[in-house]
């Protein structure tokens, strides 16, 4: 299981040098965490994303190009139709489509989207998109319809090590290509906590 971490800004080399799978950078200027550049060299083997939320789609395309993004992250109301209007502009680039989730979930609404994004990701419904420190229960995944792998987030941080090592284990888990974290691993917005993240990292490849 891969893991990104979002909200990059103040300290990218620092997390860079510790080979995520994924750094997300957010492009949506009310975040604390809203990064303006310039971006330094990450790892080849490092994937870097870009955060948008009801973006134009011709701005998610300037970022890709200013950036060299290769993969998208859509945390708002983005449509089907937008979707497939922005897979078409940049087909080298792969979309994940974001679904909040408080106590349940409607799966129904995933259908829609399954021929239009590569990847889904369930975070936590909160006050803001992203980065509201809180977790939900996974085991609304247990109904999970499709075989599209997602990203988990939502108030990961160190001390869920355990509970996701657990949830490794379990059926609904089957299709999860990746954990997002970010607040739980910050000093102050932008700025992680990299020896937790790295004790993290260790401790999801502890069996």
């Amino acid at each position: 299981m891969g893991i990104k971490v979002c909200g990059m800004n103040k300290n990218t080399t620092a997390v860079a040098a510790l080979k995520p799978d994924y750094l997300g950078f957010i492009f949506w200027k009310p975040s604390k965490r809203y990064f303006k550049g310039p971006m330094v060299e990450v790892p080849h083997s490092t994937i870097k994303v870009g955060v948008f939320v009801d973006a134009e789609i011709n701005k998610v395309v300037e970022r890709i190009q200013d950036f060299d993004l290769l993969l998208v992250q859509l945390h708002g109301n983005e449509s089907p139709e937008y979707c497939a209007e922005l897979r078409n502009k940049v087909k080298h680039v792969q979309i994940i489509k974001v679904f909040s989730i408080k106590d349940d979930f409607d799966f129904d609404l995933l259908e829609p989207y399954e021929k239009v994004c590569d990847f889904y990701l369930f975070d936590t419904k909160g006050k803001l998109p992203g980065g509201n420190g809180f977790a939900f229960d996974w085991q609304v995944l247990k109904d999970y319809p499709s075989t599209k792998p997602y990203f988990l987030s939502g108030g990961i941080g160190l001390e869920e090590a355990e509970s996701i090592r657990e949830f490794m284990r379990r059926p609904e888990s089957k299709y999860c290509h990746a954990l997002d974290v970010n607040s739980r691993f910050e000093i102050e917005p932008g700025l992680k906590d990299v020896e937790q993240l790295e004790e993290f990292k260790e401790a999801l490849n502890t069996t």
